[in-house]
């Protein structure tokens, strides 16, 4: 009998350019059933949510394949209607298909399995200088980026960088890291893939976290 496991992204689903990466961690026994919060909202609609100077900024990828920036706030509700929704078609488990920070005030009968929880514990654990450089997807998430991962190392080098354009702002970002002195980069945003992954390893000759595929890997540690 397969395994259902829920896939809730913050954008719209499906995230086909996510779920590319994570299909040999699962194995044909597991069925990934995905929802997004953005799902049946227009451009127009969405463009409505854009953040103000205080909110906590988050970006997503839409169905048409471009991307979207919008507040945290608006997009709370829906994920906690998607929440919902996914536990109805029988799924065992969510994974959060986003990195970034959430409240803990979502209701489910099953686990939600957030990135950015198992970052925060794994990434002090895997750097030995303390140093750690962070890959983030628009230049307005930088100090956010910088205020998070203080409270877990002891320096942080922030550098943006959109998965959801050309390769080569990514490409540029890797060579502004080398050499910045850090033994660890985190790719700390669900859209960077496994390619763009050994472009930065390549480039820095440091080690790298890649989001997307930490969090399938700890999914299917649970479910073995």
């Amino acid at each position: 009998m397969r395994k259902k496991i829920g896939a809730l992204t913050i954008g719209q689903a499906p995230r086909v350019d996510v779920t590319g990466d994570l299909g040999h961690l699962f194995g044909p026994h597991v069925e990934l059933i995905e929802a997004g919060a953005l799902d049946g909202l227009t451009r127009a609609e969405i463009d409505t949510f854009a953040p103000g100077p205080d909110d906590y900024v988050l970006i997503s990828r839409l169905t048409d394949g471009s991307s979207a920036v919008f507040a945290e706030r608006y997009v709370l509700p829906l994920l906690q209607q998607r929440i919902h929704a996914l536990e109805q078609q029988g799924v065992s488990m969510i994974l959060f298909f986003c990195t970034g920070d959430f409240p803990d005030d979502f209701t489910a009968g099953v686990p939600l399995i957030f990135p950015y929880k198992i970052l925060n514990g794994l990434v002090p654990a895997l750097t030995s200088n303390g140093h750690i450089a962070v890959l983030t997807p628009k230049p307005e998430q930088v100090a956010q980026a910088e205020n998070k991962w203080k409270h877990y190392v002891r320096q942080v080098t922030v550098v943006p960088a959109s998965p959801y354009g050309d390769i080569a702002e990514v490409e540029a970002a890797a060579h502004r890291l080398k050499g910045c002195g850090a033994d660890l980069v985190v790719m700390d945003c669900i859209g960077y893939n496994v390619a763009m992954k050994r472009m930065v390893a390549d480039i820095t000759g440091i080690n790298v976290l890649l989001s997307r595929t930490i969090l399938a890997r700890v999914a299917a540690e649970l479910i073995s």
